[in-house]
């Protein structure tokens, strides 16, 4: 594993935790933590030892935007990179063929509500907040926002969140499906390895196709989607966790999947 700056990174049980940690500064995401986070996801995602991939943060704030101070000392062209860098990073998670879950324990706002839609699902603590502030420094969000937003939760709940800058509370991010599911904050974690560990236990070659398959249905026609659901199928039957997930089906025992 690669040493981190900005970012813990541990691996147990098939299960890897990147921990945004920068808690001085509210996990903010600058240039740093935005290339960190992208190779770590990559490294990660071609890590056999690792099926499942957590992303929370350190101290109060899941992370509370993209780093402001950075943002205002940038000119133009810098600017733009530092856009792109931030899409980039946003993007090696759908890229991932792992699951990629969000543990929100605090604020997501800005570049953090962004890195959290980046994710496969949502799981958040009750004390999670989550907005889209940039209006207020005469911005917009950035980082893949205003596409991945309105595929969540529409276009006219994304639309109001953006433009008038104001924060969600846990309870009405799961009313509108921004999240799967709330905890108590002292247990979102166990709560979330729970998940974690179930996704972990089963074929890591189907659940990184259904991945990709569940990715393509909100870009692409639906008989474009069925097209490549039908091929992702026939590429999972020849595999060996198919015929142990069967076999132990017809043997009534537990599968054992070695990702082959």
């Amino acid at each position: 594993m690669a040493e981190y700056q900005d970012l813990e990174v541990t691996v147990a049980d098939y299960i890897a935790t990147i921990t945004m940690n920068r808690p001085q500064a509210m996990n903010a995401l600058n240039s740093n933590v935005i290339a960190e986070l992208e190779a770590a996801v990559t490294e990660l995602g071609a890590n056999d030892d690792v099926r499942v991939i957590v992303i929370t943060g350190a101290g109060k704030a899941f992370v509370a935007g993209a780093d402001i101070k950075q943002m205002n000392s940038l000119e133009l062209q810098d600017f733009r990179a530092f856009i792109a860098n931030g899409q980039k990073a946003m993007y090696a998670i759908d890229l991932c063929e792992k699951p990629v879950i969000a543990a929100i324990n605090g604020f997501a706002l800005g570049g953090g509500c962004e890195l959290a839609l980046a994710c496969d699902f949502r799981v958040a603590s009750e004390k999670a907040k989550f907005g889209f502030p940039e209006v207020n420094l005469g911005l917009f969000p950035g980082f893949g926002g205003t596409q991945r937003a309105p595929r969540f939760i529409g276009r006219g709940y994304a639309s109001e969140m953006t433009f008038t800058g104001e924060m969600i509370d846990a309870a009405e991010a799961l009313r509108v499906g921004l999240v799967n599911h709330v905890y108590p904050a002292d247990e979102l974690m166990d709560s979330v390895m729970k998940i974690a560990k179930t996704i972990a236990s089963k074929a890591p070659i189907a659940v990184a196709r259904s991945k990709t398959a569940i990715k393509m249905a909100g870009d692409t026609t639906l008989e474009a989607g069925l097209a490549f659901e039908r091929e992702s199928m026939s590429m999972v039957f020849p595999t060996k966790d198919r015929a142990e997930g069967m076999d132990a089906f017809i043997n009534k025992r537990k599968a054992e999947f070695k990702g082959e």
